[in-house]
C-alpha cells in the first residue's frame, strides 16, 4: 500500500502546483443525477456564462468527466459511436440483480463465453471469434483504465472487476476501438463503478441462498459544497455446488472494498478543475480446482469431484489505485489525467498430474491410464507421492499515466470533436512455482514432500509500453466521419532465472528482449437517414502483441476488421443490426494450463483465419407504446458467428493439436447464441424472465459433424426473479437461476468435463435512502 500513498502524494503535489483554485466542491458524478455524455451537446457548454446556475455548470463538467471514464458515453450515446456498442445502465443490473458477469454479457450480441467454475470469477469471454479463453484476447478496462493483472505481458484475467458493485458495463466494437488497447480485433469491455452520490446516500443488499450461498453489498457517500465521498463493500460466498468424494467445501469467499473521494474547484472559477482517488482492495479465497470428470463419471454424477482435487485452493490480492485529475481549460478543450497502479497476488495449489501423466490426458483416455483414474477417483491408495499439486504462484503489477484532451473545432458547418491521447504503461509477471506431492490412503491426500522453491517456473516477464491515438469525429449535416490512429511501442523482456535458482543470484539467467511498434488505422462512419434511423460501417486494423519470450518466429496478431450495420430507434422501441467480417493473417495461441495445456505460456502461430458474423439486438416496451402505469420490457439478442481456418500446420498448441487443415473451425466458439428476457414492472412490483441459448461448441479445431468426445453440449438456461416493494425503501426479491435445472457440459478443459452450474433459490431485501 506504500506504493498508492506515494502516487497520491505526488498527484496532489502535482495538482496543488498547477492550480491555486482548487478546494472542495460538489460536483456530482453521472451516476448520481443520470445525466448522460450525449445528453449535454457542445453548445451548451460553449453558452455557459458566469451568472449561469451553479447547478448546470456541475452538470456540463460531471458529463465531461463522465465521457472520459467511459468508452461509450451512456444509453443515448450509443446511436453516435461509429461502431457496434452496447450499453447496459444500472437499471439494467439492478433489475437483474446478478454477481455472475457470464449470465450478463449472454445477453450482448457479439460476445461469447464459457463457464468454468459456475460462479463466473475467472470469466472466459471473447469478442467476434477472438477466442475465450481467459479473456486474454480483449482490453478489460475499469474506469476506462486497463485492469487485467499485466495487459502486455500476461493478459489472462485470473483477476477480474466485481460485477455486483458496478453501475454500468460498456461494450464497444468495430473500428471506434482502436481509441483503446493494446487488444484491438474483438473490442472492448469496460466497467463503470459505482459513482459518488450527489447528496447524502446509503444502500443495502443482502441475499442468501442454495449451498450457504451469501451476499451482502453496502454503499454510503456524500457530497458538500466541494468535496465527495464514498465508501463501498461487497461480500460474496458460497460452499459450492459440487460435492467433493470424501466431503469439503468447493465454494468461496470474496471481500471487495472501495473508496473514493472527491474535491473540485469552485463552480464560480473560470476553470474547471476536479480531483478524484479511487482505492480498492479485493480477496478470494477458492476451493476451486483444474480437475473435472470422465464422461461415464458426468453422465451418473455430473457435479462430482474426486477425491485427488482436495487440496485444490486459490488465494488471489488485488490492490488498485486510480488518481484522475480533469482539468476544463476551456468551454472547448478538456484535459483528463489519470495515474493508475495495480498489484494482484495469486497462488492456485492444484493438481497438475498423476503418475507423471497431465491430468488432462488421464480424463481424455482413461481406458489407458485407468491406474492413474484410480488414484484420481481415490480407490487406490499411494504412498509415494505420485500426485503432484503445483503452487503456481505469481505476481503482477500494472502502472501508468495516460492522459486524454478532447477539443472542439468547428469549422464553417463542419463540426469537429478531437481526441488526442497518450498512455505510459509498465508491467510484470513473476512466477515463482514448484510442486507439492502428496499421497492418497483411504480417500484422502497427504503431503509426502515438496520440491524446491522456484523448481517448475522461476522468470519475470516484463512490457513497457507507449501509446499514442488521436480520433477525430466530423460531423456534417446527417453524415458522420470518424478516422482514427493508434500507435503501439512496446518492449518486451524476459529473465529466466531456471528451475535450480531459487535466490535469482544469476547463475543460470537466461534474458530474452525483443521490441515491437505498429501502427494500427480505423475509420467508421455513420449517416441519418432519417431521424430515427441510423447507417454505420467500419473499418480498422486488429492487434494483439506477443509476450515475453517469444522469439523472433513469433509474429503479433494481426488482422483486417470489417463492420456494416443499421440502427433504428423509434423509442421505447430499438433495433440495431450488424454484420462483421475479420481477415486474420496471423492467429496467436497461448499456452496454459486453463487451456488444457503446460502452462508454459508459450506463444503459436495459427496463420489465416477468416471470422464471419451477425449480430443482431432488439427492445421494446409495449407499456409505454400505450402509455400504461404498468411495463413490459422485451428485449433478444442474436449472434452467428463462422470461424475457419484458411492454412494447414502441425501444432503442439493444445486446442489446435495436433494438426490444423484448412476449412477446419475454431474451438470454443458456438455458431449460433441467442437471448430473450421478459419483465413486467410495475410502480410497486415487478417480475423478470431472462432465457439465454448457446450451441453446442468444438473443443477441438476441426470440420465436418462434431464429435461427442470433443464437443460441449448446447445449453437453454431460464431464469426468474420477482421483487416487491414493502415500504418506500424497502424491498424483497426471489431469485430462481437455471429454472428447469437444466444439466449440461459446459466446457471440457481445463481438464475433463465440466457443468453448468444447476438450480439456484436465492431470497434477499434491499433498502437505500
Amino acid at each position: 500500500m506504500h506504493r498508492l500513498f506515494l502516487l497520491l502524494s505526488l498527484a496532489i503535489t502535482a495538482l496543488t502546483a498547477i492550480s491555486p483554485h482548487l478546494v472542495a466542491e460538489e460536483m456530482p458524478l453521472h451516476g448520481s443525477t443520470g445525466v448522460e455524455a450525449a445528453s449535454l451537446p457542445a453548445e451548451s457548454v460553449e453558452a455557459l456564462t458566469p451568472e449561469e446556475s451553479a447547478e448546470k455548470k456541475r452538470q456540463v463538467v460531471e458529463a465531461m468527466l463522465f465521457g472520459r471514464l467511459t468508452v461509450v458515453g451512456g444509453e443515448e450515446a450509443v446511436r453516435e459511436v461509429p461502431g457496434s456498442a452496447e450499453y447496459i445502465s444500472l437499471k439494467q443490473l439492478q433489475e437483474q440483480d446478478y454477481a455472475d458477469v457470464h449470465r450478463i454479457l449472454r445477453q450482448i450480441p457479439g460476445v461469447t463465453v464459457q463457464d468454468e467454475e459456475g460462479y463466473g470469477l475467472r470469466p472466459n469471454i471473447g469478442m467476434r471469434g477472438t477466442g475465450i479463453e481467459r479473456s486474454q484476447k480483449i482490453t478489460l478496462l475499469e474506469d476506462g483504465i486497463l485492469i487485467a493483472p499485466a495487459p502486455y505481458s500476461a493478459p489472462a484475467a485470473y483477476y477480474f472487476p466485481t460485477v455486483g458493485r458496478m453501475e454500468s458495463i460498456e461494450v464497444r466494437k468495430g473500428s471506434s476501438s482502436i481509441r483503446q488497447g493494446p487488444l484491438t480485433t474483438g473490442g472492448v469491455l469496460n466497467f463503470v463503478s459505482t459513482s459518488i452520490p450527489s447528496q447524502l446516500g446509503a444502500s443495502l443488499n443482502l441475499a442468501a441462498g442454495e449451498d450457504s450461498t451469501a451476499r451482502a453489498h453496502a454503499s454510503v457517500g456524500d457530497s458538500r459544497e466541494r468535496f465527495g465521498w464514498l465508501l463501498e463493500g461487497y461480500h460474496l460466498q458460497s460452499d459450492g455446488f459440487k460435492q467433493l468424494d470424501g466431503g469439503g467445501d468447493t465454494g468461496f469467499e470474496l471481500f471487495d472494498f472501495v473508496g473514493k473521494i472527491r474535491i473540485h474547484s469552485a463552480s464560480t472559477s473560470s476553470i474547471q478543475q476536479a480531483l478524484e482517488l479511487k482505492i480498492g482492495k479485493t480477496t478470494q479465497q477458492g476451493d476451486e480446482t483444474y480437475l473435472g470428470l470422465t464422461a461415464d463419471d458426468f453422465s451418473s454424477t455430473p457435479f462430482r469431484r474426486y477425491a485427488a482435487s482436495e487440496t485444490d485452493k486459490i488465494d488471489t490480492d488485488h490492490e488498485q489505485i486510480q488518481v484522475r485529475h480533469f482539468l476544463q481549460i476551456s468551454p472547448a478543450i478538456d484535459l483528463t489525467t489519470t495515474v493508475y497502479r495495480n498489484d494482484f497476488f495469486r497462488n492456485w495449489h492444484k493438481l497438475d498430474s498423476v503418475g507423471g501423466v497431465a491430468i488432462a490426458r488421464v480424463l481424455e483416455d482413461p481406458m489407458i491410464f485407468g491406474t492413474e483414474l484410480a488414484l484420481l477417483r481415490g480407490e487406490r491408495d499411494d504412498v509415494t507421492g505420485t500426485l503432484r499439486v503445483r503452487n503456481n504462484r505469481r505476481e503482477y503489477y500494472s502502472q501508468g499515466v495516460q492522459a486524454v484532451a478532447a477539443m472542439q473545432w468547428p469549422l464553417g458547418s463542419l463540426r469537429q470533436n478531437v481526441e488526442l491521447g497518450v498512455r505510459f504503461h509498465q508491467d510484470e509477471e513473476d512466477r515463482f512455482q514448484e510442486d507439492d506431492r502428496f499421497g492418497i490412503q483411504s480417500g484422502r491426500m497427504y503431503l509426502v514432500g515438496s520440491d524446491a522453491p522456484g523448481s517448475n517456473a522461476n522468470r519475470i516477464g516484463e512490457a513497457k509500453a507507449v501509446a499514442v491515438f488521436v480520433q477525430n469525429q466530423m460531423v456534417l449535416g446527417r453524415w458522420s466521419v470518424t478516422p482514427g490512429l493508434r500507435f503501439e511501442s512496446i518492449a518486451f523482456r524476459q529473465q529466466d532465472f531456471g528451475r535450480s535458482d531459487p535466490t535469482r543470484g544469476g547463475a543460470t539467467l537466461i534474458v530474452r528482449e525483443h521490441d515491437l511498434s505498429v501502427l494500427i488505422p480505423g475509420l467508421g462512419v455513420n449517416f441519418e437517414v432519417t431521424p430515427r434511423l441510423g447507417l454505420f460501417a467500419g473499418a480498422h486494423k486488429g492487434f494483439a502483441p506477443p509476450g515475453p519470450g517469444s522469439d523472433e518466429r513469433t509474429k503479433p496478431e494481426q488482422s483486417v476488421n470489417l463492420e456494416a450495420g443499421f440502427r433504428y430507434d423509434a423509442s421505447p422501441s430499438r433495433l440495431q443490426i450488424v454484420g462483421f467480417f475479420n481477415d486474420y493473417d496471423n492467429l496467436l495461441g497461448r499456452d496454459s494450463a486453463s487451456s488444457g495445456g503446460a502452462g508454459s505460456g508459450d506463444l503459436f502461430n495459427g496463420g489465416r483465419v477468416e471470422v464471419k458474423g451477425l449480430e443482431a439486438s432488439f427492445e421494446t416496451d409495449p407499456g409505454r407504446l400505450r402509455s400504461m402505469t404498468r411495463s413490459y420490457p422485451l428485449r433478444v439478442a442474436y449472434t452467428y458467428t463462422s470461424a475457419v481456418f484458411q492454412s494447414s500446420f502441425d501444432t503442439s498448441f493444445e486446442d489446435w493439436a495436433p494438426r490444423v487443415r484448412s476449412g477446419d473451425r475454431l474451438p470454443y466458439l458456438p455458431e449460433q447464441q441467442w437471448s430473450a428476457s421478459a419483465a413486467i414492472s410495475d410502480p410497486r412490483w415487478s417480475s423478470h424472465l431472462t432465457v439465454t441459448y448457446s450451441d453446442a461448441t468444438r473443443t477441438k479445431s476441426g470440420s465436418g459433424p462434431i464429435l461427442h468426445e470433443q464437443s460441449t453440449e448446447a445449453s437453454l438456461v431460464a431464469d426468474v426473479s420477482f421483487d416487491i416493494l414493502l415500504r418506500e425503501r424497502w424491498k424483497i426479491f426471489t431469485q430462481i437461476r437455471n429454472l428447469t435445472d437444466d444439466v449440461y457440459v459446459a466446457a471440457r478443459r481445463p481438464a475433463g468435463l465440466r457443468p453448468g452450474s444447476p438450480r439456484t433459490l436465492l431470497a434477499g431485501m434491499n433498502w437505500s435512502f
